[in-house]
């Protein structure tokens, strides 16, 4: 294996805390819903074990993630399959459309903006606010959250899947129609003001930061020293980096954005890493995942369209 694919795994596993019900999703998300979107538990604790995750972290964590209807059991026999609800699998394929996107989206230059036009107790609006937050929204004082591109009726979903359904009758979407004058303020004012893209512009310069070695070496024939296993993992690990950023993200246009945006490196190198982990991985995954009956779920075509192959940004990269 090489040094740097070794530095990450250590890394991850040398944490003192480790957020084993965000991962989990990850996992689910990336190589469980293109199988039939269930496992049996025994397996997915056999996949994350060599993470360092225990067996009481894992079945903790998928307990909370039923809890909170991500998830739901189907028993066979002595044995019980996890396995995505309608709610969960709806929000991953959704995930899944900006994770695995070739491009970012387009824009229609109409801005999504949600309005707290009723009483929230404080800690329902902080609530709010981070849900918003952790879907890419930007916030215009306490009141008026923005963003370029979302579904708002998939955003509403996400905020009744947070527990936060009772605060919906406060919250006023809405689609913000292009009125200025010459005299007005731009969309660049609006960006400046809504998000710390600095921070973010950080995070991802990061995310390539710990990625761009292992991808150099992959590039230079060290695929062959990579075991199924460790491909499996880093996969998950590279995903599960790329999706948490991605929650943050607007994704705003390219017009938009500074020069030199990082978020468009760390997609194609997230793409360029994955198909090269992929086969690899799904070789571990014909091992390892199966179900309580003992069936192994094969892939369908969902996974083959992953990352496609024309992406536009290839050409400034």
């Amino acid at each position: 294996m090489s040094n740097s694919i070794q530095t990450r795994l250590d890394e991850f596993r040398q944490q003192r805390r480790v957020q084993a019900g965000s991962l989990i999703i990850s996992v689910f998300g990336d190589a469980i819903l293109p199988r039939g979107g269930r496992i049996w538990l025994g397996s997915l604790i056999r996949l994350l074990e060599p993470l360092e995750l225990n067996e009481r972290l894992v079945r903790t964590s998928v307990f909370r993630l039923a809890k909170e209807e991500w998830l739901r059991t189907e028993t066979c026999g002595r044995r019980a399959d996890y396995v995505l609800t309608a709610s969960g699998r709806r929000r991953f394929e959704e995930a899944s459309r900006h994770i695995y996107a070739s491009h970012a989206p387009l824009w229609d230059r109409r801005w999504r903006l949600i309005l707290v036009v009723g009483d929230l107790e404080p800690k329902v609006r902080e609530q709010v606010r981070r849900a918003l937050f952790w879907q890419g929204f930007g916030a215009l004082g306490g009141d008026c959250f923005v963003h370029p591109s979302a579904e708002l009726s998939s955003v509403l979903d996400a905020l009744i899947a947070e527990g936060l359904g009772d605060a919906l009758g406060a919250l006023l979407p809405l689609f913000a129609a292009d009125s200025r004058s010459a005299q007005s303020a731009s969309d660049s004012d609006l960006v400046r003001r809504a998000w710390d893209l600095g921070a973010l512009a950080e995070a991802y310069a990061a995310f390539v930061a710990v990625y761009q070695p292992i991808l150099t070496d992959l590039q230079h024939d060290q695929l062959g020293e990579v075991s199924e296993q460790d491909a499996f993992l880093l996969r998950t690990l590279l995903i599960h980096d790329y999706r948490r950023l991605l929650l943050r993200d607007p994704e705003l246009p390219e017009v938009l954005l500074p020069f030199d945006w990082p978020g468009q490196q760390a997609r194609l190198l997230c793409k360029e890493l994955y198909k090269r982990l992929e086969p690899l991985s799904a070789r571990h995954l014909d091992q390892v995942l199966c179900l309580a009956d003992g069936s192994v779920p094969a892939e369908d075509a969902s996974l083959a369209e992953r990352f496609p192959q024309y992406d536009p940004l290839e050409r400034a990269a």
